[in-house]
């Protein structure tokens, strides 16, 4: 009998069983090792979870189009979409690692530590990264995964009485229990195997369910007590963000030395469904590329100043910039993802100091006085690089480095301590979030993030228009209906407002006092509705005297235009 050879492999015929909880295996091993991932980068920094690395690294490389699309479809839960499909790709990868293990225990295991080196190489890879230190959290993740996944599958692999073994190939067939003895190349019956080989099997049978409940024990509690220490992780918090959470709750916003003018009594209308003049800051569009939120330490918070033209190089703390002239002025904002009749734009007052002002201190001249920078690079503390004319910076517009918005410190979200404000322009080349430097240089020098991706350099706001209410697809009554919407055009104003009733002529709205050429004005119409179907549409004219073009474009690769419409259905009458 071929005894030896079984004993040094004592590994027996996968079933049905062992390959499905083999996957499941996979599934556990991924789900611990993220999990672990997960509460080591609270520890550490939540930028370097390898979840959110990878997510970034996506970002950075798909295509302009898609993500414009992801924009569109998803709005501002794009960010949660992207890691979803990035898990549901995982939980994939996860059932094949898991039945590569149950074949190549070994192999499979080092498997999922591959995955926790790729993440550690994106997140030390990524802008915002500060040392080798992010990579701990992809590292102490994938190792806690690989090695969960080897002990799940050596429950499942265990030898059990009665199992035939994959070695069991030889002449006689043998297994763990054979029912015969060998006897000179053939098998020859024995007295008493039949109730021999019944009772090997009915241990092996034992056995194998002590084994799989032994599996299921092991990957139940592990994920619980993974679960449970990531949740406390969250809920803890990273000593980073408690800090820059302390920093900002401590933070007192300086007196304007300009506050900004009153917003005039007719500026706002008390029309129902219409956008209110001011957004408040829960509700103001976020569009960025940042998976996690970054929290700064307003306390650490610097700003450098350097560059062409640039006299001599300036670093800021935020109580430099607060203790310099301040100014407080009310200004709309506009994403160039935004499409017609779109969501991302919003109006609120902000707090900071006139860039123009530190900028000439520094030496800086714009193009038009000699200067030889032409564009103005801003950076984020997460890598991101906008790119802004100089010119437009320095015309004499309300440009702000802003760290105050609607009367208390930026939220996080909408970039704390201190982003860049410039009307007129789309945010992509003027409105950088959680700044850390600017850069004096030119565009052919330097291409910011946006522009290798499609879209253009320049890009001053276009003018808009949008029908708030009544809503697509609504059904009002029959009688007076109050048309009424938003429109802007910042840095130029807007003149004229016009509604047309399906093929109709266009009649003029009633505008909403002006506050200042950088805001956007509210606009009612009174139509007279009749019962059944129609198109409302909408166009604006802008301060120069140039009205909407009605064709409409894509946003990129410098922002959407044409005539918003909604169709609504008028119900009463005969």
């Amino acid at each position: 009998m071929n005894a030896t050879r079984d004993t040094l492999r004592p590994v027996r015929e996968a079933t049905r069983t062992d390959r499905l909880l083999a996957a499941l295996g996979g599934l556990v091993a991924a789900y611990v090792s993220l999990a672990v991932a997960d509460l080591v980068a609270s520890r550490v920094r939540p930028e370097a979870s390898p979840v959110v690395a990878v997510g970034g690294a996506v970002v950075d490389r798909t295509p302009a189009v898609l993500k414009d699309w992801a924009i569109r479809t998803f709005g501002e839960d794009d960010k949660a979409v992207l890691q979803l499909g990035i898990l549901l790709l995982l939980a994939l990868l996860a059932v094949g690692i898991g039945l590569l293990a149950l074949r190549h225990r070994v192999l499979g295991s080092a498997a999922v530590g591959a995955f926790g080196v790729l993440g550690a190489l994106a997140a030390v890879t990524r802008p915002d990264s500060e040392s080798a230190v992010d990579a701990v959290p992809s590292l102490v993740g994938a190792a806690a995964g690989a090695l969960l996944l080897y002990v799940l599958i050596g429950r499942l692999l265990a030898p059990r009485p009665g199992a035939v073994t994959t070695a069991g190939a030889g002449a006689g067939g043998e297994g763990w229990a054979g029912s015969g003895a060998e006897v000179g190349g053939g098998t020859e019956s024995v007295p008493g195997a039949e109730s021999e080989s019944a009772a090997g099997a009915g241990a092996g049978t034992r056995a194998a369910r002590a084994d799989r409940r032994s599996f299921l024990l092991v990957a139940a509690t592990t994920g619980l007590a993974a679960t449970g220490a990531a949740a406390l992780g969250r809920a803890v918090g990273s000593p980073a963000e408690e800090n820059a959470a302390a920093s900002r709750a401590a933070l007192r916003l300086p007196r304007p030395a300009s506050p900004a003018p009153p917003v005039p009594a007719g500026a706002r209308l008390a029309v129902p469904g219409i956008s209110p003049f001011t957004t408040p800051n829960r509700d103001f569009y976020r569009v960025d590329t940042a998976l996690v939120v970054p929290k700064v330490n307003a306390d650490r918070w610097r700003l450098r100043l350097h560059g062409a033209g640039v006299r001599e190089e300036l670093t800021l703390t935020l109580q430099d910039l607060m203790a310099r002239r301040t100014v407080e002025r009310d200004i709309t904002l506009a994403c160039v993802s935004n499409e017609v009749g779109g969501p991302y734009v919003g109006n609120a007052r902000w707090l900071g100091v006139p860039l123009a002002e530190l900028l000439r201190e520094a030496g800086v001249r714009p193009p038009s006085e000699g200067g030889p920078a032409d564009q103005l690079v801003a950076r984020s503390v997460d890598g991101m690089t906008i790119g802004t004319p100089v010119e437009d910076v320095m015309d004499g517009r309300d440009a702000l480095l802003a760290f105050g918005m609607n009367g208390e410190p930026l939220p996080f979200e909408h970039g704390f301590p201190v982003r860049m404000v410039v009307p007129g322009l789309f945010g992509y080349v003027s409105a950088c979030k959680w700044i850390e430097s600017i850069e004096l240089t030119t565009f052919d020098a330097y291409d910011a993030y946006w522009v290798p991706r499609g879209w253009a350099a320049e890009a001053p706001v276009k003018t808009q228009s949008r029908i708030d209410t009544p809503r697509p697809f609504g059904r009002p009554a029959a009688g007076t209906v109050m048309v009424a919407g938003v429109a802007w055009a910042q840095h130029r104003g807007i003149r004229r407002v016009e509604v047309r009733v399906d093929d109709g002529p266009w009649q003029e709205a009633r505008l909403a006092a002006e506050d200042t050429r950088d805001t956007w004005r509210q606009w009612t119409y009174p139509w007279t509705a009749t019962p059944g179907r129609h198109t409302l549409t909408v166009r604006a004219t802008d301060g120069t005297g140039a009205t909407q073009p009605e064709r409409r474009t894509k946003t990129m690769p410098d922002g959407a235009q044409g005539w918003h419409s909604v169709v609504v259905t008028v119900e009463g009458g005969a």
